[in-house]
């Protein structure tokens, strides 16, 4: 059996890191891995996560399953955080995943198995995930184009055109906030324009939602999200909480199936739960339940807020650097689409070539694709990305 296995492709951002560790210069800056980063380098664990998980070690007293959908405490703090008070709990289904990838898998199985005739339409580019579990699932897929590669911003009119040619009930994949790879956002009125376009052609939201506290701030990042589930008779949201609350490892993610007619409710929570019994039978609990502890009790969730922001505005405050360092090393203002994106990313433009040279002359390592991590950057690499910029002629 084993002799017919094939090579699959190599994963490109682990192939990256891979090669950033085995480079020996000191002054080596890694922009590509997508992992917030504090000034020092450190993924820091946050204080509420901190002071939340003591307090679990101390008031814990088994390690028998959860349900099969997760707890119902975290699919509630959960909607509260991201959807508000736009949806009732009557209209409202959900099951813990391993992490915001989980979510997307399951999601996507469900879409399989309601309506595998269904074309998923992705951003043109999307996180590279999405795609590779689309094809893997064998599913219809189709991109619409999204970033705009001269003004480094939203292609909405071309947004907009490739959607109007998918047929009804087709699923539109949508990132939540903090556009991956690109930084590049929908503002609320681009939102409008999508959710009625999406009403008119009878097409099914699928959000996306992994950075919400990154860009604009918990409730702007929600604003998207929340119109659609006012406005959509129905629509599915992968959520992640990996980097707004810095657990990655911990694999914390929720998908959630919302619909208008609270008639379809029950078959939804029921349908979930199948899913996760098929794929891993029962979710992991550790970190949800720490999300949990940490939404749901005041003083945590301020602690947690407080220091959100200061991670948002920290990024804020690199990316403007980053634009006024090379508007002095170039006397224009051509990357100043760096200060205008949100989120840990952004395509800075450059070719694969380009890419190259910054990393064999500076040590600079991003994607091919040059996404690259503002939070990989602090303020005395920031002058080195620069130089190297303007060096390889970007």
């Amino acid at each position: 059996m084993f002799e017919t296995l094939q090579a699959q492709p190599a994963d490109k951002i682990l192939a990256l890191m891979a090669a950033f560790r085995a480079d020996p210069r000191d002054t080596k800056i890694d922009l590509g891995v997508g992992v917030y980063k504090d000034a020092t380098g450190v993924t820091p664990i946050m204080r509420a996560v901190k002071a939340a998980e003591k307090r679990l070690w101390e008031v814990e007293q088994t390690k028998s399953y959860t349900g099969l959908a997760g707890e119902a405490d975290f699919h509630h703090a959960m909607r509260e955080l991201i959807l508000g008070d736009t949806v009732s709990p009557d209209n409202f289904a959900a099951a813990a995943t391993p992490g915001g990838t989980g979510a997307v898998r399951q999601a996507l199985e469900l879409v399989q198995m309601a309506s595998p005739e269904a074309t998923i339409w992705l951003s043109a580019p999307t996180w590279p995930n999405h795609p590779s579990i689309i094809k893997y699932l064998n599913l219809p897929m189709q991109e619409y184009r999204y970033f705009d590669a001269d003004s480094r911003g939203v292609d909405f009119n071309g947004m907009l055109t490739d959607l109007s040619n998918a047929k009804e009930g087709d699923v539109v994949l949508l990132h939540g906030c903090c556009h991956n790879p690109t930084g590049a956002n929908l503002n609320s009125q681009q939102w409008q324009e999508v959710a009625d376009l999406l009403i008119a052609k009878k097409l099914i939201p699928f959000v996306d939602i992994a950075y919400q506290g990154f860009g604009d701030g918990l409730e702007m990042d929600a604003y998207g999200v929340r119109h659609l589930a006012k406005t959509q008779p129905e629509m599915l949201i992968a959520a992640s909480c990996s980097k707004n609350f810095g657990v990655y490892r911990e694999r914390v993610g929720l998908l959630m199936a919302v619909a208008q007619d609270n008639a379809k409710t029950e078959l939804n929570q029921k349908t979930l739960a199948f899913l996760n019994r098929q794929n891993f039978s029962f979710p992991p609990d550790h970190g949800a339940r720490l999300v949990t502890m940490i939404l749901t009790d005041s003083a945590l969730r301020a602690d947690w807020a407080s220091e959100l922001e200061d991670v948002r505005t920290g990024m804020l405050k690199l990316r403007k650097q980053l634009a006024d360092t090379l508007r002095k090393r170039t006397g224009s203002d051509r990357f100043g689409f760096l200060a205008d994106h949100r989120g840990m990313f952004s395509r800075l433009g450059a070719t694969p070539e380009q890419v190259e040279a910054m990393r064999e002359s500076h040590g600079i390592y991003m994607v091919g694709d040059s996404r690259m991590n503002i939070a990989g950057l602090n303020e005395a690499s920031i002058p080195v990305l620069a130089d190297a910029i303007v060096e390889a002629g970007v």
